[in-house]
C-alpha cells in the first residue's frame, strides 16, 4: 500500500517532500488540502484529526504513522531509503547541506506561508502589493546568504543532488512569485536550472500537480 501525502500544489514545503519522494522512488498517493482562504481545508476537523497542526505536507506511512514537518519527513526518507543519499559522507559537508536547508526552512519559508499572509492582510490591513514587497525583502536577504554559501558546481554543494537543493529549488519558485530579482543570484539560478532538468524535480513542480490551476 503506498504512503499518503497530504499536499497543496503551491506549498513550498510540500514541493520539497515531493522531490524527496521522487528521488527516493517511494510510491505515494497524493491528497489535496486546499489552502485557499475560501476553502481553508487545513482547518477542518477531518484534516486536524490527521495533523493537529493543520499544515501540509503530512505523510501517512503504510502502518498509519503520521509524519509532519518537511525536514522531519525528508530525514525519515533518508533513513528509510539510504540510496541515493541526500547528504554527503563527510560530517562538515553534511552540516553545510543542513545549514542551507535550515536557512530555507527556518528563515525564509515561515515568512511567506498562507497563515502569515492572512494575518498581514486581515489583521494589519496590508495591501497585496505591500505584502509582496515585505516578502521579497526577506527572501532576498536569505538568498544573498545562500548565494555566498554555494559551490561553483552544478548543484548547491557539489555534483550531486543533496537536501540543500531540495529545499532551495521550491524557494526559487516562490521568489519568482514575489518578484524577487534573481539576476542578483547567478549561482542560485544555475542550481535551479540544473535541477529543473532532473525528472524528480520536474515531476514535483507545482504546475505538474493534480490540483494546479489549468492554464488556458
Amino acid at each position: 500500500m503506498p504512503m499518503k501525502l497530504y499536499s497543496h500544489w503551491q506549498s513550498s514545503a510540500s514541493y520539497r517532500v515531493r522531490i524527496a519522494l521522487n528521488l527516493k522512488q517511494v510510491d505515494y498517493l497524493q491528497t489535496t488540502v486546499d489552502l485557499a482562504p475560501t476553502k481553508s481545508q487545513q482547518h477542518r476537523p477531518e484534516f486536524k484529526a490527521v495533523n493537529p497542526q493543520g499544515l501540509v505536507p503530512t505523510l501517512v506511512l503504510n502502518n498509519g504513522t503520521v509524519l509532519s514537518q518537511s525536514m522531519a519527513i525528508i530525514e525519515y526518507l533518508e533513513e528509510l531509503v539510504p540510496v541515493p543519499s541526500l547528504l554527503p559522507v563527510e560530517a562538515a559537508a553534511r552540516a553545510r547541506v543542513r545549514a542551507i536547508a535550515q536557512i530555507v526552512a527556518s528563515d525564509m519559508h515561515p515568512l511567506h506561508t498562507t497563515r502569515v499572509f492572512t494575518y498581514l492582510a486581515n489583521s494589519l490591513d496590508l495591501e497585496p502589493s505591500a505584502i509582496d514587497c515585505w516578502t521579497s525583502h526577506w527572501v532576498t536577504r536569505s538568498l544573498s546568504v545562500i548565494e555566498a554559501m554555494l559551490s561553483d558546481a552544478d548543484y548547491c554543494l557539489g555534483t550531486t543532488v543533496t537536501m540543500a537543493d531540495i529545499f532551495l529549488v521550491p524557494e526559487v519558485y516562490a521568489a519568482r512569485r514575489f518578484g524577487v530579482d534573481l539576476a542578483l543570484f547567478p549561482k542560485v539560478r544555475r542550481v535551479d536550472a540544473c535541477c529543473s532538468n532532473h525528472e524528480a524535480f520536474y515531476r514535483a513542480h507545482p504546475s505538474a500537480q493534480p490540483d494546479a490551476p489549468v492554464v488556458a
